[in-house]
């Protein structure tokens, strides 16, 4: 039986990988569906995927967009699973095919998260300004 990994994560028997170790929330600006949506558009062709998913045609299928980014349909699927986990991603079943949207619902949080972390860089800054003028 091998050990843990150091960094508290646990092995996967199935694919002899390591999965990260849980977080623990903080509060509701650091909430894991923030964090998702950074992890997702961490990736360009999640960027890309959604971009598209964003743009004009309200639905896409997975098909279409493997023609247009010219990668394998289990790739696009892997890039769609983590979209939609973020929350930016709905898919919806129509007869034999999956169509997917963006729902760019679970960007507010980040926007806000970011407005929020932004404004108090903005109060500390101007505090070492007037901190610095002060002693000139």
């Amino acid at each position: 039986m091998s050990a843990a990994p150091a960094d508290g994560g646990t092995r996967s028997a199935s694919s002899g990988g390591v999965r990260p170790a849980p977080t623990a929330r903080r509060s509701s600006r650091t909430a894991p569906d923030v964090g998702a949506v950074f992890g997702a558009l961490a990736d360009p062709t999640r960027r890309e995927v959604l971009r598209r998913l964003s743009g004009d045609d309200a639905t896409v299928t997975a098909t279409a967009l493997t023609t247009d980014l010219g990668m394998s349909r289990q790739a696009i699927a892997k890039h769609l699973r983590a979209l939609a986990d973020a929350g930016l991603v709905v898919a919806t079943r129509e007869g034999r095919e999956t169509r997917f949207r963006a729902a760019p619902g679970s960007l507010d949080d980040a926007v806000a998260w970011m407005a929020e972390t932004s404004g108090r860089w903005d109060a500390r800054l101007e505090r070492l300004r007037r901190r610095v003028e002060s002693q000139a």
